[in-house]
């Protein structure tokens, strides 16, 4: 896969791991995966449907995940940083916020010479895509926002069980990472929990690039970015929000309060869906996608005649 040298403040350079597919003639669809998740986690068949209805879609690993520029050696606690954000204290230092995860993603698009693109983050990658609509608006189409929240600490909450299986440390061995992954059922979706796809995708996961040391960073940057409720009131970006009523990992009130948060969103709730995106409820998701961004364009194209 190619891997593009992005220009950004914090740290000054890094590389980050993509792919494409599709036309680049066609509007491009940014596709931001969420946390601890590597590009792979956007099966590439529902990356190839987006992409067969006319869309040129790019996955990505965010910083420190992946094959993308690994922060080695920056250390971070981020159960502090959570604990100083629900006090409303000063917060310790983090590595990186999720404004240098948007501004990441927005040095992508100029590699790719993409002027504007339609961005779709899930979960953490929901969070990177509202903050790119928001300090990077005139790059932004349209942004579908699935599975995520604010930054609302109240909103969204986790189940125990939920976050429990969230912040244990992973197995280093293969085989007890391989069954571990299992836990992740405990937010999946109900009706469409596929354990062998389960195990096959952490085991993808685990010869592709085993690095638990980022993870500590990614949630200090969610923790650390702050509540985005108003100024996610300003935006005037065409807004799809997408969420399970399942999702036990960041509960429906998170999406609920996104779509309350944006006056321009729409909200699509999907009964059979939890913190995952189930084969079975693609061609739901697609056609969403599909539609929005099409009203989108339309939309755009009659501002400017």
């Amino acid at each position: 896969m190619p891997r593009a040298t992005v220009s950004t403040t914090n740290p000054s350079s890094l590389e980050i791991e993509y792919e494409t597919f599709g036309s680049p003639d066609d509007p491009a669809l940014l596709m931001v995966m969420g946390f601890a998740a590597q590009l792979i986690h956007w099966d590439v068949d529902l990356c190839r449907q987006l992409a067969d209805r006319g869309r040129f879609v790019v996955r990505f690993d965010n910083r420190d995940c992946g094959l993308s520029t690994h922060l080695d050696g920056e250390r971070v606690d981020a159960m502090a940083v959570l604990q100083a954000a629900l006090a409303g204290g000063p917060l310790p230092p983090v590595p990186y916020t999720l404004s240098d995860m948007a501004a990441d993603a927005v040095g992508l698009l100029d590699h790719l010479g993409l002027d504007r693109a339609h961005v779709m983050g899930a979960s953490m990658g929901g969070m990177i895509a509202q903050t790119i609509a928001i300090e990077h608006a005139d790059r932004v189409a349209s942004l579908v926002s699935v599975m995520s929240s604010t930054g609302d600490l109240r909103s969204g909450q986790p189940t125990p069980e939920a976050l429990a299986v969230l912040l244990a440390p992973p197995p280093t061995e293969r085989a007890a990472y391989i069954d571990a992954a299992e836990r992740v059922a405990v937010w999946s979706s109900k009706r469409y929990t596929d354990r062998a796809l389960i195990r096959d995708r952490a085991a993808a996961t685990y010869d592709r690039a085993f690095y638990p040391a980022g993870a500590p960073r990614q949630l200090a940057a969610i923790y650390a970015s702050g509540d985005r409720r108003q100024r996610l009131g300003g935006l005037g970006v065409p807004t799809l929000v997408i969420h399970g009523r399942d999702d036990t990992l960041i509960t429906p009130s998170g999406g609920i309060e996104t779509a309350m948060a944006i006056p321009t969103a729409d909200l699509l709730l999907l009964a059979d869906m939890g913190h995952d995106l189930p084969r079975p409820l693609w061609p739901v998701i697609v056609d969403a996608v599909v539609a929005h961004t099409d009203r989108a364009a339309a939309a755009a194209s009659v501002m400017h005649r």
